[in-house]
């Protein structure tokens, strides 16, 4: 479900309206329907009670005819027209295919069915059935509806296109006597069906859904942009680049976000370029004193407190190249360029491939937009560490449209799990005689982290260590 809901800003705004709107039209259109419908049905079963008032009257009026009068006067309706029923006499009930009940149906059978008891008597003989035109029978002898003339009995049991069921009654009212009554419910609730949402009511949540998914759009995109700038201009300032201060616009928590981040970036590039003025001096101010103590070293007669002195010097001299180049190596200023990584990749390993110290596997996708002196020096490192600790690098390349990963994987004795960390810390070596700062792995890091990604390290199971960098190629 997760996977679902989307990431950006403005998707989830229209996802989260679309939803709210969704439930709230499906809970409105709910009780509308509820109301609509028990009013449909309170209208149902009056115009069914009107009916049956008719029923039981011209019941009524038949009994109260001499036998031999009742077939002429309804021979006269019949050619008259215009009455609400179809009626006619027959000697036995008519047998027919009845339609299915439904609650509706069900809910007028019932309701006519009460009103001709109360009306005619409790013990009164009766059926009701709705049939459908097409299997509706008139007489003993079976005719239809359509061999019937017109003026007989379509202008009552038709309403064309529609064609609703019709409802049967057939009331005895003398030995082998039965009145036969066929009859159609007045509209609106010829069908008898149970209608489902209304059309219109379907097309009004559609427009007002567009609507306000369109409203919602366009809002949260133009608060967005400002966002959007953002991320732009914070992903460029962690590169390094000379980034333009920010248009202080948008919603009031916008401007202040844009506010604060013009304040950060004034107060980084002030640092920055304290920094790097600072390691400057360091840099003129500590070499020339050793280089002068040097000299007066080579001045002393005594050999043994020369070398002693050499010693302290050289060691001296090691922090200090070592501090500066932690420096150097991680405050690179370039200007961010797509860089091609398979061409990078390919510079960094072909004096090894034909010894074999060195294997790769995938490539890149498209280029990258970095700083290629840093990535060269970054995955530098990382091959050198690998040649110098595991002997031989193994370099796998997994790209996508999300993020360039490249693992170093090396056949050395691995990390001690509790030094996994560790390693990354300036001056840190697990192996005491190598030579060099020990600060490959954290200016490696420190590249990686200055665009955005990050570097890792694990064991691999089958012996040796795997360094993973992950580059971001979205501004996350």
């Amino acid at each position: 479900m997760l996977r679902l809901v989307p990431r950006s800003l403005l998707g989830r705004m229209l996802f989260l309206t679309l939803l709210v709107v969704l439930v709230a039209q499906a809970l409105s259109s709910v009780i509308w329907l509820s109301q609509l419908r028990a009013s449909q049905m309170e209208g149902l079963l009056t115009s069914s009670r009107s009916l049956a008032q008719s029923m039981a009257a011209s019941v009524s009026y038949i009994r109260s005819l001499p036998l031999g009068y009742r077939p002429m006067v309804l021979d006269q309706l019949r050619s008259m027209g215009g009455t609400r029923f179809f009626v006619s006499l027959n000697d036995k009930p008519l047998e027919m295919r009845v339609m299915p009940e439904t609650p509706r149906k069900r809910a007028v059978m019932d309701e006519v069915e009460a009103v001709l008891r109360e009306r005619l008597g409790k013990q009164v003989d009766l059926s009701l059935h709705f049939v459908s035109p097409d299997d509706l029978r008139i007489f003993n002898s079976g005719l239809k509806l359509d061999e019937l003339p017109r003026s007989w009995a379509h202008y009552a049991l038709t309403l064309e296109p529609v064609n609703p069921p019709v409802l049967v009654t057939q009331i005895q009212i003398g030995p082998s006597e039965w009145l036969y009554l066929a009859s159609l419910l007045p509209e609106p609730y010829a069908s008898l069906e149970d209608q489902g949402q209304p059309t219109q009511q379907l097309w009004f949540i559609l427009l007002t859904s567009s609507f306000l998914l369109l409203f919602i759009g366009l809002l949260v995109h133009w608060q967005s942009r400002p966002l959007k700038r953002l991320a732009t201009a914070a992903r460029e300032m962690s590169l390094g680049a000379e980034v333009e201060p920010l248009p202080e616009a948008g919603g009031s928590e916008v401007v202040e976000v844009s506010r604060a981040f013009n304040s950060m970036r004034e107060r980084i590039s002030r640092y920055l370029s304290e920094r790097s003025q600072l390691f400057s001096a360091i840099s003129h101010d500590l070499r020339t004193p050793i280089t002068r103590l040097r000299l007066r070293v080579e001045l002393l007669d005594d050999e043994a407190l020369q070398a002693k002195f050499s010693r302290d010097l050289d060691e001296l001299e090691l922090l200090v190249k070592g501090a500066l180049q932690c420096v150097k190596d991680t405050d690179i200023h370039e200007n961010i360029e797509q860089v091609d990584l398979n061409h990078l990749l390919y510079g960094l390993i072909e004096p090894y491939l034909a010894t074999g110290q060195v294997t790769l596997e995938g490539k890149a996708i498209a280029s990258y937009p970095g700083k290629p002196l840093a990535l060269r020096r970054c995955i530098g490192n990382l091959v050198d560490n690998a040649l110098k600790y595991g002997e031989r690098a193994h370099l796998h390349v997994e790209d996508n449209t999300e993020a360039f990963v490249l693992h170093v994987d090396d056949e050395g004795p691995g990390v001690p799990e509790q030094r996994l960390e560790q390693v990354f810390e300036p001056h840190f070596r697990l192996a005491g005689q190598q030579q060099g700062y020990g600060l490959g792995l954290g200016i490696a890091r420190n590249l990686a982290h200055s665009h955005g990604g990050e570097l890792s390290l694990r064991n691999l199971r089958e012996g040796g260590l795997r360094v993973t960098l992950w580059l971001p190629r979205v501004a996350g």
